[in-house]
C-alpha cells in the first residue's frame, strides 16, 4: 500500500517506516502545499496520513489566509499564524478534496472530545477517518488498510 504522509516534521514517516515496512510504502511531503504537488504530479497514493498541527512550518507554507483569519483575532497575526499552525489540516484536507483528489485520508488527531466537528469533516470530505496520536502501529496499519478497502483513488 502506498501512503502519502502530510507532516511538517518527520516522525510520522521515520516511525512508521521503521514499524510499518511490510506491505506499506512511505512517501513523505513536509507541508500541504508539498502534498498537493505530489497528488498532482500523476503519482498514485491508496491512503494520505495527515497530520492535523503544523506547528514546524516554514512561514508561506501554511495553506489558508493569515490575513482573513487575523481578523478573527482583532488583526493579530501571531494568533492567525498559531490559529493556522493548530488548524492545517483542515486546511489541507479541504485543499486536497477542492483539488479533486479522493485519496482516502487518515488524520492523526483525537476527534473523541469534538463529535461536532469530527461529524463535519466526515460529512464534509469523505472517506476519512481519524487516530490520535499515541495509536500503536497495529491500530495505524489495521485503519489504513480499512480505508484503503473503502476508498476512491486519485
Amino acid at each position: 500500500m502506498r501512503v502519502l504522509v502530510i507532516e511538517d516534521g518527520y516522525e510520522y514517516s521515520e516511525t512508521l517506516g521503521r514499524f510499518l515496512s511490510e506491505g506499506f510504502e512511505w512517501v513523505r511531503a513536509g507541508s500541504g502545499t508539498q502534498g498537493l504537488a505530489a497528488l498532482a504530479d500523476g503519482s498514485t497514493y491508496d491512503v494520505v496520513f495527515l497530520d492535523m498541527r503544523f506547528d514546524r512550518a516554514p512561514k508561506g507554507e501554511l495553506l489558508g489566509d493569515v490575513e482573513a483569519i487575523s481578523d478573527r483575532f482583532n488583526g493579530d497575526p501571531v494568533q492567525a499564524r498559531r490559529f493556522l499552525e493548530d488548524h492545517q489540516g483542515n486546511f489541507v484536507l479541504k485543499a486536497l478534496r477542492d483539488a479533486g483528489h479522493l485519496v482516502p485520508v487518515l488524520l492523526s488527531y483525537d476527534f473523541d472530545g469534538e463529535p461536532r466537528r469530527w461529524r463535519r469533516l466526515v460529512d464534509r470530505y469523505p472517506p476519512v477517518d481519524y487516530l490520535p496520536d499515541n495509536a500503536s502501529p497495529a491500530n495505524i496499519s489495521s485503519r489504513l488498510r480499512a480505508l484503503n478497502a473503502t476508498g476512491e483513488r486519485r
